[in-house]
């Protein structure tokens, strides 16, 4: 994920379940809610409907081939069910010659897609590997010793729907309710009313949008843009949006929301020129406070050699060939604008320089407020 990132703006987002390990909707809200109606049984197919059609995911087109499969880059979309990631856990059998077990799987519901073929061997070791076909099955060979410990997996999952099935049955018996998934029935029709039994609710933007830039989230930068952006021609809106704000026209050329795509182009004049003039606009207050500060997310290694947390908001950019790091400083004198961007193969030692001259230029520095950021602060929408 890179800088991309902190530039896509909106005022919602759709809502994404089970989001392990962080606050959200979950399948267990709904089936909570369905429960106290007293339903003990449903009967039919799933039905996934969004704002803009029929429910889905896939692999974003501007996404080099090479990341498939990679657990930054799951696959992308309306249909999303704990970030479209899939874990699950083996450990040996009782004894040598018996199948290995499967210990654990998330999201909840998600063993039901799991079949362990993998052999128990005495020692410790452990040959295994797994295959995971269309339809969201997953298959694990090899063989591990019977004196070994759990070995866990992780990986984007081929088919969300399946997934989401899957676990929304198994959060259904937890709350007492049977589904009969019926293929012989029909779905509804568009001429019936529908009547709501059940419903959650996403959780604020300013909040997603912090997270995303915490975690450098990819999966949740590309639903920002496409919900900010509509359906059609969502990241063309977002480089009029850029080019708009920085005046840069021949600085800015970005194809996707999260900035995966080796094709983006962002120079270090337009980043610069975005942190100073966004924050002056109407739906730029308190922008800054958007981006994880010192010590937090991607900025975790700027935990030591600076003052306090939130002297500095910034957003890293990450790449096989590229290092970035920009964002805000808190100094005493005014709030000091920084883009640092790399572009090479020795990502580490340039990033090792980067958090050395952040922690150099912020020694003596101060918390960024909220509201700070001001033309008196940047020297107006003229001096980025």
């Amino acid at each position: 994920a890179t800088l991309v990132q902190a530039l896509v703006g909106a005022n919602a987002c759709e809502v994404v379940f089970e989001r392990a390990g962080h606050n959200g909707a979950r399948l267990a809200d709904l089936a909570a809610q369905l429960a106290a109606r007293g339903i003990r049984h449903l009967a039919g197919p799933l039905s996934l409907i969004s704002a803009t059609g029929d429910a889905g995911a896939s692999f974003p087109a501007a996404w080099s081939q090479r990341h498939r499969g990679r657990l930054f880059a799951p696959l992308i979309g309306n249909l999303t069910l704990h970030e479209n990631l899939i874990s699950f856990t083996v450990s040996p059998g009782g004894k040598a010659g018996s199948r290995a077990v499967l210990a654990g799987a998330s999201p909840l519901g998600f063993d039901q897609l799991v079949r362990v073929e993998a052999k128990t061997v005495k020692g410790r070791k452990a040959r295994l590997k797994f295959s995971q076909d269309e339809q969201g099955h997953v298959v694990v060979l090899g063989t591990i010793g019977s004196a070994a410990r759990a070995r866990g997996f992780s990986a984007p999952t081929t088919n969300p729907r399946a997934v989401l099935e899957a676990a929304w049955k198994a959060t259904l018996a937890a709350s007492g309710i049977e589904w009969t998934q019926a293929p012989g029935i029909s779905a509804p029709t568009s001429t019936l009313r529908p009547v709501t039994i059940a419903e959650v609710r996403s959780p604020t933007f300013d909040s997603i949008a912090a997270e995303v830039n915490r975690r450098s989230l990819n999966l949740g930068a590309e639903l920002m843009l496409r919900w900010a952006g509509g359906s059609e021609d969502p990241v063309e809106r977002l480089n009029a949006h850029v080019q708009q704000v920085t005046g840069d026209y021949a600085g800015v050329r970005l194809v996707d929301g999260s900035g995966l795509s080796s094709e983006n182009r962002v120079s270090p004049h337009a980043f610069v020129s975005y942190l100073a003039r966004f924050p002056l606009g109407p739906g730029g207050r308190n922008f800054p406070q958007l981006l994880p500060a010192n010590g937090t997310g991607t900025l975790w290694r700027l935990a030591s050699g600076l003052p306090v947390r939130g002297v500095v908001r910034a957003k890293t950019g990450t790449l096989g060939n590229v290092a970035s790091l920009v964002g805000y400083l808190g100094r005493s004198d005014g709030v000091l604008l920084v883009s640092l961007m790399y572009n090479g193969n020795r990502v580490w030692a340039a990033r090792q320089q980067q958090w050395s001259l952040f922690r150099m230029l912020g020694a003596d520095g101060v918390v960024i407020p909220a509201d700070s950021i001001d033309a008196d602060h940047l020297g107006g929408p003229e001096k980025p």
